[in-house]
């Protein structure tokens, strides 16, 4: 059974959202799913796992959360080259921008992204909550 964690940084609570419909999509598919904040998340763990799902909301001017989940993202990025990955985020505004600049930067780290990352304006309605379920199925082929 592979193992995989779900990294999520949230405050509203519509990350977080996210990140448990991508952990039920990851145990629905036959995997074991760790909800993993990513305060508690780093390179040292890794190796753990065999795949990878990153949440982070967009924050300021189209960014990641810059106290917590970017550092923790520029730690264990390089790592995460040759390892199953998706990302996913809620937003409030703008038109998912920090989402695409993630992706850019998680290509130029050298890493595949399995499948396209889900995005939720807001809270995650139902759409949002089956990608999610989605992208962890993804994370278990």
């Amino acid at each position: 059974m592979s193992k995989i964690a779900v990294v999520y940084w949230s405050s509203t609570g519509n990350t977080e959202s996210m990140a448990n419909a991508v952990a039920d999509g990851i145990t629905a598919a036959g995997a074991e799913a760790a909800l993993i904040t990513a305060a508690d998340f780093s390179a040292d763990a890794v190796a753990e796992y065999d795949a990878f799902a990153f949440g982070c909301p967009a924050m300021g001017a189209e960014v990641l959360e810059e106290d917590e989940f970017q550092p923790m993202w520029d730690g264990v990025k390089a790592a995460l080259a040759g390892k199953k990955v998706a990302l996913f985020g809620s937003y409030g505004w703008g038109d998912g921008e920090w989402m695409r600049g993630w992706e850019d930067d998680a290509k130029s780290a050298g890493i595949t992204l399995v499948t396209d990352s889900v995005l939720a304006n807001e809270a995650p309605d139902d759409d949002a909550v089956a990608a999610c379920k989605a992208l962890g199925e993804a994370l278990t082929k």
